[in-house]
């Protein structure tokens, strides 16, 4: 899911939630992202959290990307915490 939350907050302009199957899968998409932006000469202002938790965010100040287990994104629920912002791009 990505989210477009400028209308909602005023300290990221983009969110993106997704859900990994496995404690391997969230290390891999975390690992990913950052190299695939490194590449572009964009770098993560901070990550937290670890797959162990089931739960990462990596925070790139006009975007904050979430990487969470189905149990920890469905008991967070950003989804639906954000209800003024608008979503761009859902995909089950």
């Amino acid at each position: 899911m990505l989210l477009d939350t400028r209308p909602a907050c005023n300290f990221t302009d983009y969110m993106v939630i997704l859900t990994a199957e496995s404690d391997r899968q969230i290390n891999a998409i975390c690992e990913e992202i950052t190299h695939v932006l490194k590449q572009d000469g964009v770098y993560a202002r901070h990550i937290e959290g670890d797959a162990g938790s089931g739960w990462v965010l990596i925070d790139y100040i006009d975007a904050i990307i979430h990487i969470f287990a189905p149990s920890q994104r469905e008991y967070y629920s950003l989804d639906s915490v954000w209800p003024a912002a608008v979503p761009v791009i859902h995909i089950q």
